[in-house]
Parts: C-alpha cells; sequence; structure tokens
C-alpha cells in the first residue's frame, strides 16, 4: 500500500536554528514516514522578526530559521506570520491561517495533492488548519499535547474557538485520557475523539549501568537527581531546584534550556545548593539515555502536562520517577514500581517521595516493563489506522 500524502501542521516543530525546539512531534512524523504509513510535507510557521539589533533573544532566534529546509529527508517549511507577544493571542490562528493557505496552495500546484490535513496542537494550529482542510475538502485530524487544552481554554475567545474546532474537526487526538475529557467537555463527539499516546523508543531508551554512565559524562558518585526539559515555570524546575535543598548529600542535573536559567541560578545560589546542581544544556537524543542512567530518581515536577515524552524515556531505562500527580502522567506511573506521585508543588513533599523511592530501588527492567506497550510501532499503527479511515483509503 502507497504511503498516505499527508500535510502536516505544526508550529511546535524543530529546525536548524532551534534543533532541540520541542522534538516531540517530529518524533511521530517521522515514525509515521519510516514505517511508510505517510508521505508528508509540514507547515511548521514561525513569528515574523525582523532581523534588528537590540531585538530580545526570545525573538532574534525567530529570524535564524531557514525557510525551508530538509530534515531526517522530510520538507520543512517555516512560512512566516505576523504576531504579537501577549496581546496577539486572539489574532493568531487568522494570521496562520492566512500563510498556511497560501504554502498549501503552493505545494498543492508542485503536485503534492495531500489526502489529510494532520495538526499538532489545538490553538492556535488546530484552529488554523480548520480552515485549511475545508478548503482543500479533506479530513482534519488535529492532536492536543497539553497546555493547547489545560490552559488556553480558559481564555474565552480562544475557548470559543475550540469549541468550534471540537465540533468540526473530523478527529481528535489526546495523548492522555485526561486531555480527552477535555476535547469532551469542548463539545466533541464521542465517536470523534481518539487516545492515542506518544510512543517512546525502546531500542534507544532502555537500561544502562549506571556508574558507566557517569564516567562518560564525567558525573562522580553520589546520590542524583535529573529533571529534563524546558527550564521554566511550567515545568516545575524552580520546584526541583527548592526540592533539592531539602535533600542533604543529593545533587540534581537540570538538562535544557528556557526563560528560567538565570532564575534557577540565582535560587540555587540562595538556598546554598549551587555547588550541587548542574545545569549541562540541551543535550542531542543520542546522548539523554546516559543521563537518565546516571540518575538515581527522575523528577517530574511540572505544573501543567499532556502525557510527556521524558516520563516515558525515564522509565523505559529503567529509572523510577517522582512526578507532580497532574493531567496525564498518573496514566504512566501507575504502579508502584514506576515511582510515587506528589500532590500540591510542595518540596517538602517532592523529597520525602525521592528518600522514599531511594531507600528501595527498584529493579531497572520491572520498571521499563509499565512502558513496554508504549513503544512507536503501537502509536503508529492506530495512526495509521485512523488516517486511512478518514481518508476513505486513498492512496
Amino acid at each position: 500500500m502507497k504511503p498516505l500524502p499527508v500535510l502536516t501542521v505544526a508550529s511546535l516543530y524543530p529546525n536548524a536554528a532551534m534543533p532541540g525546539f520541542a522534538p516531540f512531534v517530529e518524533h511521530r512524523v517521522r515514525r509515521l514516514v519510516e514505517a511508510g504509513a505517510a508521505e508528508t510535507r509540514v507547515l511548521a510557521p514561525v513569528p515574523w522578526a525582523p532581523a534588528l539589533p537590540g531585538l530580545p533573544e526570545a525573538w532574534r532566534r525567530w529570524a535564524r530559521v531557514p525557510r525551508a529546509e530538509v530534515r531526517h529527508g522530510i520538507p520543512v517549511f517555516h512560512p512566516r506570520y505576523p504576531h504579537l507577544p501577549r496581546i496577539g493571542m486572539t489574532l493568531q490562528p487568522g494570521a496562520m491561517a492566512a500563510v498556511l493557505r497560501r504554502e498549501a496552495a503552493r505545494l498543492w500546484r508542485e503536485g503534492f495533492r495531500f489526502a489529510l490535513v494532520d495538526a499538532h496542537y489545538a490553538y492556535p494550529d488546530g484552529v488554523a488548519a480548520l480552515d485549511l482542510a475545508r478548503r482543500f475538502a479533506v479530513p482534519l485530524v488535529v492532536t492536543a499535547r497539553g497546555t493547547d487544552l489545560n490552559l488556553i481554554p480558559r481564555h474565552p475567545p480562544a475557548r470559543r474557538r475550540l469549541e468550534r474546532l471540537a465540533r468540526k474537526a473530523d478527529a481528535l487526538v489526546a495523548v492522555s485520557r485526561a486531555l480527552a475529557g477535555v476535547w469532551r467537555e469542548l463539545g466533541a463527539p464521542d465517536e470523534r475523539v481518539h487516545v492515542v499516546p506518544n510512543g517512546v523508543d525502546l531500542d534507544l531508551f532502555r537500561p544502562l549501568e549506571r556508574e558507566a554512565a557517569r564516567r562518560v559524562l564525567g558525573l562522580g558518585p553520589g546520590p542524583l537527581l535529573l529533571s529534563l526539559g524546558e527550564l521554566s515555570e511550567r515545568k516545575g524546575m524552580d520546584v526541583a531546584v527548592r526540592t533539592l535543598a531539602r535533600l542533604p548529600g543529593w545533587r540534581l542535573v537540570l538538562v535544557g534550556e528556557g526563560p528560567l536559567r538565570s532564575r534557577l541560578a540565582d535560587l540555587a545560589r540562595e538556598l546554598g545548593v549551587a555547588e550541587r546542581l548542574a545545569f549541562p544544556g540541551s543535550r542531542p537524543q543520542a546522548e539523554l539515555p546516559l543521563w537518565y542512567a546516571a540518575c538515581d530518581v527522575f523528577l517530574l515536577a511540572s505544573r501543567r502536562e499532556g502525557l510527556p515524552n521524558v516520563l516515558l524515556e525515564a522509565l523505559a531505562c529503567g529509572r523510577p520517577v517522582v512526578a507532580a500527580r497532574v493531567w496525564g502522567v498518573p496514566e504512566a506511573v501507575r504502579e508502584p514500581v514506576a515511582g510515587r506521585l506528589v500532590d500540591g508543588h510542595d518540596p517538602a513533599a517532592f523529597a520525602a517521595a525521592v528518600r522514599e523511592v531511594a531507600a528501595a530501588p527498584p529493579d531497572p527492567d520491572a520498571v521499563r516493563a509499565t512502558v513496554a506497550e508504549r513503544s512507536w510501532e503501537v502509536t503508529v499503527r492506530r495512526l495509521a489506522e485512523l488516517f486511512r479511515e478518514l481518508a476513505g483509503g486513498r492512496p
């Protein structure tokens, strides 16, 4: 069977200027293509930013994104759309829709006759893609991943557009049952809501020997905590640092970059734990199994989540987790061997849970077994079946 031609819409997508930016969408797209289930072109629009001196780095980085590139054999296009920080949220879907229509029309003229639009992130991407799919008379699949449903609907104008999207899209995918419930609250018919968690690469993410990993990474002995992700308040990185202050003798490694980096360093100095805190920055995916292997406990103190890949990766590497009980997280930490869930974001509670897990370390193979059914093969099979059903068997 020929691959299904799919137009992917995703403003959260890695690029040459920011290769570590939101890799989770690219993982899914690559897996569908590599399995022969889809052929795709990716429209990953970015905010327009003038290349001016003095422009904040948060905006200057967008000016460095190429207009087009090929990533892992997949053509990716980055059209620019106007967007005003903070105050432009209401206008964002319309601005994005205009550039998507233009780029999709170009691809259509060039011979890429897509049979389905696959949009990632409900707002603004899904809302903008609804207009696009209707113009080309093809089905629309929208995947919700976290903040797009657990935060953005609090904004009334955005909620109204999401309610329309929930009624009109052909399929509404959620990476967790908790997010699927929000789709239904927004008015989505039950039969159009599908729970399809992200997969995890069980070949890459596997148990490795702790001391060997620490030697490679230059880490010494002693109990070690790891958090991995954007250094932001949403990811609870401040809670991680405050937890460290309640764990004498432990060290904490925060892998990633983000807006809270300098504030976290200041907080560590204030709490007297700066010498026990490391910031190795963003690391390539191929290196991440070493970081997971090096830790004793993986800490996820996020304030909002869908079902984060880092949680699945840590478990696949055989490392127990201590995580905030938010949204889809309990769907992964279902058994005591996987770790502990913490209600709220009290650092003392996180520290107590870390000590409890570390007092009786679980067998790494038993931890890994809790995510054995979450392989990418399972995820891709379910998505491919859904796409084919919606596209009516079109080649």
